[in-house]
């Protein structure tokens, strides 16, 4: 049968990712450029949307970028000196092409195209509420619900109807959106979620992270705002805040895990970032052994930080196949358990009769790290030592990350003792929150007031949670009630 690749099944899985242009005679292919770099972000499906200065062009696919916008007659049919794509990767909704962004309609004033990045919190009520007012919906994705509200919306120009629109979502969120002649950015209030303003020329460009403004040689100009609209024509960029001010929580796993290592987010290199971690790791929680070793690839910057602060050895230990796709085939039991050798083998030469440090960047489920601490042990390690470049996580995102419900996680059911037991390591120990924000440049974490998002660590969930039936509560209130 086919099935999921147990090395992917133990990640938090990315959210997705936002690309947009306006102002250039290519802009679908440089678009179809910034999604390949950001396919990291969503691997199930891409879209892109474009406007040529009379209707809009658009073509959508599952799978990854090259499977849908490799070939010519493809992009020659997406014409248009502005367009705006998706790579997604579903937190709601199932993975099929109706769910696939960016999403279109049709409105009176005009055409209209949304992409998103993020969750909406509080999506069931407004789905439930739209849909006893008459709006048929198309997908199961809760962007759906946005372009709803806009077409409902009694508001006057495009960009109050989505500024409407807003005030009435919860969630984490960056919106692209491409209306006529007009490419419209935004952010949640909190900037839990990232994206960020570049130029191309005379062109502009919005994306969720800098790698992808490299590969189209554009110049990276800054972070969109917490609660910042930008809205762009032909007669330049204009900047609303449409929010009331609030305290920032961008979500701190993008620079553990989501972000590629050499984008900058809200001006911090996330390599750098990285290596900052694993040397908080070796000062918290160092241990005599001979080597130490990422597992890749996320796990190697840390690493390499953890390496230099202990004056240990550095070595690629765990050799990764980067051309094994997201499913394979599993006849038999016997198969299945060669299958993680796929994607993952031991490199014997810098394990045998060593004293092993493996750094990685989260545990999740606990079945990768139980897999890949066997393979270390086979290999010839004679002590197997795991230090974790984040606090454990103990609670699912709500936010725009698809992560697995409580029960689900390791380290909501085990103290770091009995995960050890269970992982088969010598030692085990995670990164503290404190030394987690001292690595991000922060004395430690200001419990009343932390400056990030890090709900899956710590359970302090800063924006409503309206559609979870678990019972959680958050501290702030609602953002609807402070614009009432």
């Amino acid at each position: 049968m086919l099935t999921t690749n147990p090395f992917d099944d133990d990640k938090l899985h990315e959210e997705c990712g936002v690309f947009g242009v306006f102002g250039h005679p290519e802009a679908a292919a440089h678009v179809a450029l910034g999604l390949h770099a950001l396919q990291h972000r969503g691997q199930e499906a891409s879209g892109i949307v474009a406007f040529d200065g009379t209707q809009f062009n658009s073509h959508r696919g599952l799978g990854h970028v090259a499977e849908n916008f490799s070939s010519e007659a493809t992009m020659a049919k997406l014409k248009g000196h502005a367009a705006i794509g998706h790579n997604r990767y579903a937190t709601t909704g199932e993975t099929m092409l109706r769910n696939v962004q960016p999403l279109m309609a049709d409105f009176a004033f005009g055409g209209f195209a949304l992409a998103h990045n993020g969750n909406l919190t509080n999506n069931k009520g407004l789905h439930k509420r739209l849909q006893e007012r008459g709006s048929l919906f198309q997908s199961t994705t809760d962007t759906e619900v946005v372009v709803h509200l806009i077409a409902t919306s009694f508001a006057g120009s495009i960009v109050d109807r989505m500024i409407d629109a807003l005030h009435q979502i919860q969630g984490a969120y960056s919106f692209v959106a491409l209306a006529d002649n007009m490419l419209i950015g935004v952010r949640d209030p909190l900037g839990v979620r990232p994206l960020v303003l570049g130029r191309l020329g005379d062109a502009w460009i919005l994306s969720s992270e800098t790698c992808a403004l490299d590969i189209i040689g554009a110049d990276f100009v800054r972070d969109i705002e917490p609660g910042e609209m930008v809205v762009i024509t032909a007669a330049g960029l204009q900047s609303r805040h449409p929010f009331a001010r609030a305290a920032e929580r961008f979500c701190i796993f993008e620079y553990i895990y989501f972000a590629r290592p050499d984008s900058l987010v809200e001006g911090t290199s996330v390599y750098e970032a990285r290596k900052r971690i694993g040397a908080e790791l070796a000062r918290e929680s160092h241990v005599e052994a001979d080597v130490v070793i990422p597992v890749p690839d996320s796990g190697v910057p840390a690493a390499l930080g953890y390496a230099t602060e202990a004056g240990i050895p550095f070595e690629l230990g765990i050799i990764r196949n980067h051309y094994v796709g997201r499913t394979f085939i599993e006849p038999t039991d016997h198969i299945r358990h060669l299958g993680v050798r796929l994607k993952h083998n031991a490199n014997q030469a810098s394990i045998k009769g060593r004293r092993v440090i493996l750094v990685d960047d989260s545990i999740v489920r606990g079945t990768t790290s139980t897999k890949i601490v066997e393979m270390v042990r086979n290999a010839g390690a004679t002590e197997v030592h795991m230090r974790i470049a984040s606090p454990p996580t103990t609670n699912p995102c709500f936010y725009g990350v698809d992560t697995p419900k409580r029960e689900k996680l390791l380290a909501a059911r085990h103290d770091v003792a009995e995960m050890a037991a269970l992982i088969g390591v010598d030692s085990l120990a995670f990164v503290t929150m404190d030394g987690l924000y001292r690595a991000m440049g922060k004395p430690g974490r200001d419990n009343a007031n932390p400056q990030y998002c890090d709900a899956c660590f710590s359970g302090d969930y800063p924006i409503p949670v309206a559609d979870d039936d678990t019972g959680i509560t958050t501290k702030q209130m609602s953002l609807l009630a402070e614009l009432a």
